[in-house]
C-alpha cells in the first residue's frame, strides 16, 4: 500500500507559479528567436511617479555607506565618481574574502537541494523586484559608466533584466531536461527483468565569481549572474571600481529575495576594491571559485583562460568591428545608421563598429556614384549634423568613462587623414560633464597599424581597399585575428550579401544586413539575437545560448535495485 502525501508548499513554489507566465513567455522566446518582452523599455511605463521617485531613491544613497549584510573586514571601500562631473560619495563593506568563500560553501547544499523550480521562483521573484526599480537603477548606471539616461534605462534596466531572464529560461530548460527519478526495467527473458530506481540531482559546480566592466555593468554581467544562481551555484560580484553602484543595488535585492524565501543571502556577496586592486586575479585562482564570467581587455581575460585552471571561464574581451560598404539603394539611410551606431554611448560599446570598409575606386548608390572620399566625407557630414542639436547629443553620447578614453579619442588624429576631428562638448544639464564627438579618420589601407588594433571609444576608421571581395577578406580574416562581436555590410548584391554571410560564417562573427532603419549594429535583442559566438577571440563561449549555461551543472545519480513486489 502505497501513503499519498500532500504536496508541500514552499515560498519559493508560491514564487514560480506567481511568475510562470514571464517564464513560459521567455520559454518560448528563445525557441522561436522571436520578439518577446517581459520588462518594458518605456520609462513612461512605469507610472508618472517612478521617475521622480527613482532619482530620490538614488539622491539618498549618495554620501552614504551602502550596507549589505554580508562577510565583511569592518572596512569601508568605495570612490565613485560621475563621468557628469560630481562625486557619488558612496562606499561599501570590504568583503572578508575567506569567509565569504567559507559561508557559500556551506550554504551551497540548502540552494542545491531546493530544486530548479524554487530557485528559478526565487530568482524571478528578484528579476520582478529588480524591475520595479529600474528608475533608481537607471540613474545608478548612467552616473557610473556615463551612459545617456535613456541608454542608461532601456539598457541598464530592462534589457539586461531580459538578458538575466533569458539565462533564467535557458537554465530552466536544461535542468528540466534532467528527471528527478526514473524506473529502469531490463527484461531477462524468462526470469524476471531486472528492475531499478534510479535517482537524478542537478549538482552545481561551486562558487562563481562575477567580474563587471565599467560601461555596461548590468547588461553583461547578469547574464552570468542569473544562470550561475539557477543552476545552484553561489556567487562572488566583483564589480570594476568606477561602477559599483548598479550591482550593489542588484545584489542587495537578490539577498532580500533570497532570504525572504527562507534561503541564506550569502549565496550573493559583493567583492568591491579600490581601482588598481587585484581582487579578481586573487579570487579567480580560489579552489572554491569554480566558474568565472568576465567582461573587459583581452589582456586580462586571456590570463584568465589561461590561469583559473580551476574553472569553467566565459570571457569577452576587445575585437574589431567591421562594416563593409558595396553598394546601396539608399545612401542617406545608410548615413543617418552608421551615424547613430557610431555616435552611441560614444562608441563605448563592445558591439560599436570600428572599422569601415570601402572600395578605393567608389561604390554605386541611388545618389549616382560615390568616391571613396565622398563616402568618407558624407559619413562625417552625417555624424555632424546628427549631433548638431546639444540636447540629441547629450541624449546619445552620453559622457566619457576615463580618462584613457578622452587621451585616445584626443590623439585619433594620428592615426591618419581626419575627415572628422573630435570635439570637447557642453551638456546642457552638467556642465562638468566629459563629452566628446566620434573622431572619423582615413587610413592608408587594410595594411595600416591602426585597422588591427581595437581603439575602444568614439573613433571610426574608413578605410580603402581594392574592391569588396578584398573587403570581404579583411571582414573575415580582422574576425579571426583581432575577434569581433559585430560586423555590418551594405550591397545591392545578393552575390554579395551571401559573400558576407560566408565572410561572417568563417569568421564567427554576427552579421547586419543593409541596416537603413530603427535597428543597428551595436545592439543585440535578448531571446532573439546570439551575442557573441566564440569562434574568434572576442568572446569564448556565446553568452546567449544552452551551452552558456550547461556547463554550470552536473548531474548525480543514485540507483538501487527495486524489490519484486508481493503477489497475492
Amino acid at each position: 500500500m502505497t501513503t499519498q502525501t500532500a504536496p508541500v508548499h514552499t515560498p519559493s513554489s508560491e514564487l514560480f507559479e506567481r511568475h510562470r507566465d514571464v517564464l513560459d513567455g521567455a520559454l518560448a522566446a528563445i525557441t522561436s528567436r522571436g520578439w518577446f518582452t517581459a520588462y518594458p523599455e518605456n520609462a513612461k511605463a512605469y507610472g508618472e511617479d517612478a521617475g521622480p521617485a527613482g532619482k530620490r531613491a538614488f539622491e539618498e544613497l549618495r554620501g552614504a555607506q551602502f550596507a549589505i549584510g554580508q562577510p565583511t573586514t569592518g572596512s569601508w571601500i568605495g570612490a565613485e565618481r560621475s563621468p557628469y562631473g560630481f562625486d557619488l560619495g558612496i562606499t561599501y563593506p570590504q568583503l572578508d574574502v575567506d569567509a565569504a568563500l567559507t559561508r557559500a560553501t556551506e550554504v551551497l547544499p540548502a540552494w542545491r537541494d531546493a530544486g530548479a523550480e524554487a530557485r528559478t521562483g526565487v530568482l524571478l521573484e528578484a528579476l520582478h523586484q529588480i524591475n520595479a526599480r529600474s528608475h533608481e537603477l537607471a540613474h545608478a548606471v548612467m552616473h557610473t559608466t556615463g551612459q545617456a539616461f535613456p541608454m542608461a534605462f532601456q539598457a541598464g534596466g530592462p534589457h539586461a533584466q531580459e538578458r538575466a531572464l533569458e539565462a533564467l529560461a535557458y537554465a530552466y530548460q536544461a535542468m528540466s531536461a534532467v528527471p528527478a527519478e526514473a524506473i529502469w526495467e531490463k527484461p531477462q527473458g524468462k526470469r524476471p527483468p531486472l528492475r531499478m530506481r534510479k535517482q537524478f540531482t542537478v549538482a552545481p559546480r561551486g562558487v562563481g565569481l562575477v567580474i563587471g566592466c565599467s560601461t555596461v555593468p548590468t547588461w553583461n554581467s547578469y547574464p552570468g549572474l542569473f544562470a550561475s544562481l539557477a543552476t545552484g551555484n553561489p556567487v562572488v560580484v566583483k564589480p570594476s571600481a568606477g561602477a559599483v553602484l548598479p550591482l550593489a543595488i542588484t545584489v542587495a535585492i537578490l539577498r532580500d529575495a533570497l532570504e525572504a524565501a527562507g534561503f541564506s543571502g550569502d549565496l550573493v556577496t559583493l567583492a568591491v576594491e579600490e581601482a588598481g586592486g587585484t581582487i579578481a586575479a586573487d579570487l579567480a585562482v580560489r579552489p572554491e571559485i569554480r566558474i568565472i564570467d568576465y567582461t573587459g581587455s583581452s589582456t586580462f581575460g586571456d590570463w584568465l583562460e589561461r590561469e583559473a585552471k580551476q574553472a569553467v571561464v566565459f570571457t569577452e574581451k576587445a575585437g574589431v568591428n567591421t562594416v563593409v560598404i558595396d553598394s546601396t539603394d539608399d545612401y542617406k539611410g545608410v548615413l543617418q545608421n552608421l551615424a547613430f551606431t557610431l555616435s552611441l554611448y560614444s562608441g563605448q560599446m563592445c558591439t560599436t563598429t570600428q572599422n569601415v570598409y570601402v572600395p578605393r575606386d567608389g561604390i554605386d548608390t541611388d545618389m549616382g556614384r560615390k568616391s571613396f572620399e565622398e563616402v568618407g566625407a558624407d559619413l562625417a557630414g552625417a555624424v555632424d549634423g546628427f549631433l548638431s542639436d546639444p540636447a540629441r547629443a547629450a541624449g546619445v553620447l552620453g559622457a566619457i568613462v576615463n580618462d584613457d578614453i578622452v587621451a585616445r579619442t584626443d590623439a585619433a588624429g594620428e592615426l591618419g587623414d581626419v575627415l572628422l576631428a573630435t570635439k570637447a562638448l557642453e551638456h546642457p544639464e552638467f556642465p562638468d560633464a566629459t563629452m566628446r564627438s566620434p573622431a572619423i579618420v582615413a587610413v592608408a589601407g587594410t595594411d595600416a597599424d591602426a585597422t588591427q588594433t581595437e581603439h575602444f571609444g568614439p573613433i571610426a576608421l574608413v578605410v580603402p581597399t581594392d574592391g569588396t571581395a578584398a573587403s570581404l577578406e579583411q571582414l573575415e580574416r580582422g574576425a579571426l585575428a583581432h575577434g569581433a562581436m559585430t560586423a555590418g555590410v551594405y550591397s545591392t548584391s545578393e552575390d554579395v550579401l551571401q559573400a558576407a554571410r560566408q565572410a561572417a560564417l568563417t569568421g564567427g562573427v554576427a552579421l547586419s544586413e543593409n541596416l537603413t532603419g530603427g535597428v543597428f549594429v551595436n545592439q543585440s535583442a535578448a531571446y532573439s539575437d546570439f551575442h557573441g559566438t566564440g569562434l574568434n577571440p572576442a568572446a569564448n563561449a556565446s553568452l546567449s545560448d544552452a551551452a552558456f549555461v550547461a556547463p554550470r551543472f552536473h548531474v548525480v545519480q543514485s540507483r538501487r535495485h527495486i524489490a519484486e513486489e508481493a503477489t497475492a
